[in-house]
């Protein structure tokens, strides 16, 4: 795959990491309340990256754990900063919350990277038992 074929490919990885996440917001808001809402997609947003990371480690897994984790943070940190924040709240304050930006930012990293240090170690672990 070409260097901008594996680019996409985490890309859109990141983009179903933040299309989920926002669709947990969303619909929690809807249902709970902001307040709870902020609380439910901070559990949500690190089971999502960790079942995002794992189908992009069964299925590519091309790259290291840590900078496909800080790729797959930075793309919903950039498109909450583009859309989310100017177009959906029509302001930046979002970002002065921990709980409804940095916390689940922070967790979607470290689910990424921790999922992508277990499923990297058993992608090497099942070519080292093939050969």
């Amino acid at each position: 795959m070409s260097p901008a074929g594996k680019a996409a490919v985490i890309g859109v990885h990141g983009l179903a990491i933040w299309a989920l996440c926002g669709g947990v917001m969303e619909g929690a808001r809807a249902a709970v309340g902001l307040d709870s809402a902020l609380i439910v997609h901070a559990v949500a947003a690190p089971l999502i990256a960790a079942a995002v990371s794992a189908s992009y480690w069964r299925w590519f897994g091309y790259t290291r754990p840590a900078p496909t984790a800080v790729a797959f943070t930075a793309v919903p940190m950039v498109l909450d900063a583009i859309i989310v924040a100017p177009f959906a709240e029509h302001s930046y304050a979002m970002f002065t919350s921990a709980l409804g930006t940095w916390i689940p930012f922070g967790l979607i990293l470290g689910s990424s990277y921790l999922t992508g240090l277990l499923m990297s170690g058993r992608r090497k672990a099942a070519v080292v038992a093939r050969a």
